[in-house]
């Protein structure tokens, strides 16, 4: 029976993994949680779960927790430190890294250094700071396991029949080539002008999955498929010349790898978060997750084309352009996206305007940041923070100011 800690155990990938644990009783026992501030949730799984901690990055909600278990056996731990605990626990013979954004890099570290191995499904680790935590997975003895459908997708074809997993990077062979699909989004097709009037509800519409606003905002931009190419990176050890993004609408072939004799070995499944978590959660045995079946006649036909427009799409070009440069730009990256994300959410800036600030922020970025430390590169987080916010300080009205 495997021991699980789950890091961001409210939001849908948590939701998700809970939905496979619950249906697979006899093969995890779940020993920690961590969440950021649902308190009516978290208490919900606690009573289910029975883990034997669980913590609040928000101190008030890890108060009202405290309140509403009084009387259980279940410690209740409060703010940043105590989801680091978490990521360590002892307990635990897994770590599902599931927080959102930055708040996931502190605990999954913990995780890594503790020797856990980690089912990762928070991007932001190997965006931000890729060399650093896969220089901690070898040193602790961890091995990596990814939960992002794409990556779970090449991880199985890449670790097929295989019941040992080296830490640290996947290595493969020189001439492999992975391609990752995209969807395309609500927007596939669209025109730049057409995009310019996109609004928040129209991009949180995504034909095939269900996903956290965030993740689905950085779907209908492509810059999902731009961070999942430098995770690729990192998680396989591939060049990013020998990363390619197709579009495949359906989402049933979740991605593949391409040999040097001609062969192209694919991962198909219907589209739902659980098939990847059960992978990680139960590697390297296969069980039974609670989703539906593949039917190949029913759907007719599988499609592809080429990677998504660059012209009306250009966040997948900047997130290679990233990779390739090294350094802190992965993480000036991500933090001036997440920034733009939700500025548009909350309707202060355009559609078009999130690969703008990005570029802006790239462009007008004389950070020197430790690439090799995580307060380095966390740093580096904050300055492009701030960099992001006062571009769209600059362009509110339509018109820049210096």
């Amino acid at each position: 029976m495997k021991r699980l800690a789950i890091l961001g155990s409210t939001g849908s990938i948590g939701l998700s993994a809970l939905d496979v644990v619950a249906a697979c009783p006899e093969r995890f026992e779940v020993v920690a949680l961590a969440a950021g501030s649902n308190v009516r949730v978290m208490v919900e799984q606690a009573r289910r779960f029975r883990p034997k901690v669980i913590a609040l990055a928000d101190e008030q909600a890890a108060d009202a927790a405290r309140r509403a278990l009084a009387g259980e056996s279940i410690e209740v731990l409060s703010g940043m430190a105590g989801v680091e605990r978490v990521g360590g626990w002892p307990e635990a013979t897994m770590v599902l890294s599931a927080m959102v954004g930055a708040a996931g890099l502190r605990p999954t570290l913990a995780a890594l250094r503790a020797g856990k191995d980690v089912a990762l499904a928070n991007k932001e680790c190997l965006v931000i700071a890729g060399s650093l935590f896969m220089a901690e997975a070898v040193k602790g003895g961890a091995r990596v396991i990814p939960v992002d459908s794409e990556h779970s997708a090449i991880f199985q074809v890449l670790v097929n029949g295989r019941t040992r997993l080296d830490v640290g990077p996947l290595t493969t062979e020189p001439e492999v080539r992975l391609i990752l699909t995209a969807s395309g989004g609500p927007f596939k097709g669209w025109s730049r002008e057409r995009l310019a009037a996109v609004t928040p509800d129209q991009a949180l519409a995504h034909p095939n999955w269900n996903m956290g606003r965030k993740i689905t905002i950085d779907s209908a931009s492509c810059m999902n498929k731009g961070l999942e190419v430098i995770e690729a990176h990192h998680l396989f050890g591939v060049a990013a010349e020998r990363i390619e993004v197709v579009v495949h609408p359906e989402s049933i072939v979740h991605s593949m790898v391409a040999y040097a004799d001609g062969s192209v070995l694919a991962q198909l499944g219907v589209p739902d978060m659980r098939t990847p978590i059960a992978v990680a959660l139960a590697w390297p045995e296969r069980i039974s997750a609670p989703v539906p079946a593949l039917d190949l006649p029913a759907l007719g036909r599988l499609t592809f084309a080429g990677p998504p427009d660059p012209e009306a799409f250009p966040c997948l070009g900047l997130a290679y352009a990233a990779l390739r440069a090294g350094g802190v730009a992965p993480a000036m990256l991500n933090a001036a996206n997440e920034v733009a994300v939700a500025a548009f959410l909350e309707h202060r800036i355009g559609f078009l305007d999130i690969p703008r600030l990005i570029q802006g922020c790239l462009e007008r970025s004389h950070a020197e940041g430790d690439g090799g430390s995580l307060e380095g590169l966390l740093a580096v987080d904050g300055w492009s923070r701030a960099c992001a916010e006062a571009w769209i300080r600059r362009h509110a009205d339509g018109v820049e100011r210096n």
